[in-house]
């Protein structure tokens, strides 16, 4: 149950950190990209007015003023509405004014001629320079030097390079990207804390219920244990005493079917990783006792066994629980092999595979359900057990950090732990 809850904190967070991922990578996507259209309408205006802002500029003098009628049509809309939300950004009339920029001309010969230059921050020899590295660009418009946009254009058959500086601009985009990326990294942590806090509370229920379930069980597989043990010893003494009779037989047969009922009801128990201590184990030797002392099962039922073990595979694991996992799958291989039992365990690097083959007449395809609770195949339905064996299994070695899966391929029935 504890890792039940592990889980779903890691879930929860993980879906928590997609939905932030791709908000926030969207939302600076747009916020780039609305900085880099107010930019390109900037150098759009500078290439229609000839290279400059001297168009866009009100005259100073009200009675040096032109009449409406001899004013470009885009002075007059700038006169008409002063502040205002049109009148921010790029469409802001004070644009000529604050705006550090240069335009540089370029004849046929490519020599390159000053139109004009607003900078302080180069000279007119370096603004020459980079206008002249520009000019052969293949994209009309760009981002050059990290906060400079450009914009190359023709004016009357002469082309031209502008190169405006978006630095105050996109300053605020980039601490809107810093304010992204910490305020994620702060929401992801508060996250975690929240879902810690939810999943105790969430899952303290079902957590007192599992505790419940498991001293319930535990209680019952001893209530029974006792009465089946007196009932078996009783009737080998009757045995012994007048000889074995058809009551005897009976008696005897249903002990063994109370005896794997028991044992179903102490499978029942999930492995608890909280419970498992960690000692020293000889995984290869656990592995070669546990098939070595199910030999004579294997021979009654005519299953061939073959083990590609390598030596000395050392773990640090819970041996008893490993151990009862071998036995587990050992007896699954005695119950429904057909002819055939492999067992194969390797390790490559810090790898460890254990593999286990029964031949079978199931058809191929992927069975993990096997390691689900009360889960029969096909193969199993007239067969005594309760589809609890194989889920032990899966518990114990999830409990290791190990990965379990089956499935079917070319008539072998294929249990892969990768530890």
């Amino acid at each position: 149950m504890n890792k039940a809850r592990k889980k779903f904190v890691l879930y929860a967070e993980l879906s928590v950190l997609v939905l932030l991922t791709v908000l926030l990578t969207v939302i600076n996507i747009v916020n780039f990209s609305m900085a880099a259209d107010d930019a390109d309408h900037i150098t759009e205006r500078i290439a229609n007015n000839h290279g400059g802002f001297d168009f866009d500029r009100l005259p100073a003098e009200p009675e040096n003023a032109l009449q409406n009628d001899q004013m470009p049509s885009d002075i007059i809309q700038f006169g008409k509405h002063r502040g205002g939300f049109r009148d921010m950004g790029p469409n802001s009339p004070e644009m000529n004014s604050s705006m550090r920029y240069f335009t540089y001309s370029f004849d046929e010969n490519g020599n390159a001629q000053k139109v004009v230059f607003k900078m302080s921050s180069y000279s007119e020899e370096e603004a020459k320079k980079w206008a002249e590295s520009l000019i052969n660009n293949a994209s009309p418009t760009g981002w050059t030097n990290t906060t400079y946009r450009y914009r190359i254009f023709e004016d009357n058959g002469v082309k031209m390079v502008t190169v405006i500086d978006e630095g105050r601009e996109l300053y605020t985009s980039y601490r809107i990207l810093i304010i992204s990326l910490v305020g994620g990294a702060v929401m992801l942590l508060l996250g975690l804390l929240f879902l810690h806090f939810l999943g105790k509370r969430l899952f303290k229920p079902l957590e007192e219920s599992d505790r419940k379930q498991k001293q319930f069980i535990s209680g019952i597989e001893s209530s029974f244990k006792m009465p089946l043990t007196i009932i078996s010893a009783n009737t080998e003494y009757i045995e012994r005493q007048n000889g074995p009779t058809s009551q005897t037989d009976i008696i005897n047969n249903q002990v063994r079917k109370m005896n794997s009922l028991v044992k179903d009801l102490g499978s029942l128990t999930i492995f608890d990783e909280q419970e498992k201590t960690e000692t020293r184990m000889n995984l290869s030797d656990t592995l070669i006792r546990i098939i070595d002392t199910r030999r004579e099962a294997f021979e009654e039922r005519k299953i061939q066994t073959e083990l590609d073990i390598d030596p000395d595979i050392i773990i640090d694991a819970d041996d008893q629980a490993i151990k009862k996992a071998f036995a587990e799958i050992a007896d699954n291989s005695i119950e429904f092999s057909l002819t055939k039992a492999v067992f194969e365990l390797k390790k490559n690097n810090d790898r460890i595979r254990i593999c286990i083959k029964n031949d079978t007449d199931l058809p191929n395809g992927t069975y993990d359900q096997v390691f689900d609770r009360f889960t029969k195949l096909k193969n199993a339905e007239n067969k005594e057990g309760r589809g609890l064996g194989l889920s032990y299994v899966k518990d114990v070695f999830h409990a290791h950090n190990a990965r379990v899966s089956a499935r079917v391929s070319d008539g072998s029935f294929i249990i892969r732990i990768d530890l």
